[in-house]
């Protein structure tokens, strides 16, 4: 049974409503941090060398 009325104001409803917001554990952002070290470092290595062979000397 539900002890409000159906016309209960939206402040007296969400009294009992709490959120709480999830923070990221310290290992998630150490691997997000070692993907993008891996990423930009795979960029920075293979693809601006080949791409650049790419475009000056087109196959």
């Amino acid at each position: 049974m539900n002890s409000t009325p159906e016309s209960a104001s939206p402040e007296q409803e969400s009294r009992f409503h709490t959120y709480a917001s999830h923070v990221i554990p310290w290992y998630v952002r150490l691997i997000w941090l070692f993907f993008w070290v891996f990423a930009i470092g795979y960029v920075v290595a293979y693809f601006l060398p080949a791409i650049q062979t790419e475009l000056l000397t087109p196959p």
